[in-house]
C-alpha cells in the first residue's frame, strides 16, 4: 500500500507519456496512462486518482468532452490540461468548463509540477473548508472573512460595494485557480452581464485600488491576460 498521490496521465503520445511518467515518478507520485478517453474513463472509475494531466487530442474523443464527463462525474477531482492547442479561445473553453488549469505544450518538467503542487494544494484546501466549514482565507496581511462579508489589510478593515465582495469572494473560494472573465461575470451579474468585460475591469481597478495593490506587482489578485483573475495563495 503506498501512500503516494496518484495521477492519471490520459497522452496518446507514447514519448511525451513517458516523459510525463519519469517526471512524476522521480518526484514521489504515482503515476497511471491512458492512451484513449475509453481507457482514461475506466481507470478514472476503478483507480479514483488524485489528479488528472488531460491531453485535448484524444484519437478516439476530444478531450474536452472527455473533461465535461469527468468533472460530472467527480467534480472535486482536479484536472490540469496539457495540450498542444495554445489558442486564448481553447484555454478560455477549457477553463471555463472546469479544468482547474491549463499547460501548453511544449513545457518543462519544472512547470509542470509547480503546477501540478499548486492544483493539488487548492484542492485540499477546499475539501480542508467543507470538513471544516473554514470562512476566512488569508494571503500575507490581507483577511477575508467571508462569513462576515469583512476585508482585513492588517487592523485596518477595508469596506467594498456588494459586487466587489462577490468578485473577492468568488477569487477567494478558488485561490490558485484561474477563473475566466466570463465565469466571475456570469457569478456576479449573471445574464445581465453583458459579454463586455469592462464592467468587471471597473470593479477590479475599484479592488485594487482600495487594496493598495500595483497590478504590475501583484500582492494578492494575479491578471491572466486575455483570460481572467487568479487570487495569489499564501505559501
Amino acid at each position: 500500500m503506498t501512500d503516494k498521490r496518484t495521477i492519471l496521465v490520459v497522452e496518446d503520445e507514447i514519448a511525451i507519456s513517458n516523459f510525463i511518467c519519469r517526471a512524476l515518478t522521480v518526484n514521489e507520485y504515482q503515476p497511471i496512462t491512458a492512451s484513449t478517453a475509453r481507457e482514461a474513463g475506466v481507470l478514472f472509475c476503478s483507480e479514483h486518482p488524485d489528479l488528472i494531466l488531460l491531453d485535448l487530442g484524444l484519437p478516439d474523443r476530444d478531450g474536452i468532452d472527455l473533461l465535461v464527463e469527468l468533472k460530472d462525474l467527480s467534480p472535486n477531482t482536479p484536472i490540469i490540461v496539457v495540450s498542444a492547442r495554445d489558442q486564448e479561445g481553447e484555454k478560455v473553453r477549457a477553463l471555463d468548463l472546469g479544468a482547474d488549469d491549463y499547460i501548453t505544450k511544449p513545457f518543462g518538467v519544472s512547470e509542470l509540477l509547480a503546477r501540478i503542487r499548486a492544483t493539488l494544494r487548492h484542492t485540499d484546501r477546499l475539501l480542508l473548508a467543507e470538513d471544516s466549514a473554514k470562512d476566512q482565507y488569508r494571503v500575507g496581511d490581507l483577511l477575508v472573512d467571508i462569513r462576515r462579508h469583512q476585508v482585513f489589510i492588517g487592523d485596518n478593515e477595508i469596506h467594498f460595494t456588494q459586487n466587489e465582495f462577490k468578485i473577492i469572494e468568488l477569487l477567494c473560494l478558488h485561490a490558485g485557480r484561474v477563473l475566466t472573465y466570463d465565469a466571475i461575470i456570469n457569478h456576479v451579474w449573471g445574464p445581465y452581464g453583458g459579454s463586455s468585460n469592462q464592467i468587471l475591469r471597473v470593479h477590479m481597478a475599484n479592488i485594487r485600488r482600495k487594496l493598495n495593490e500595483n497590478p504590475s506587482q501583484p500582492k494578492y489578485i494575479l491578471t491572466v491576460l486575455g483570460i481572467g483573475y487568479r487570487m495569489l495563495e499564501d505559501n
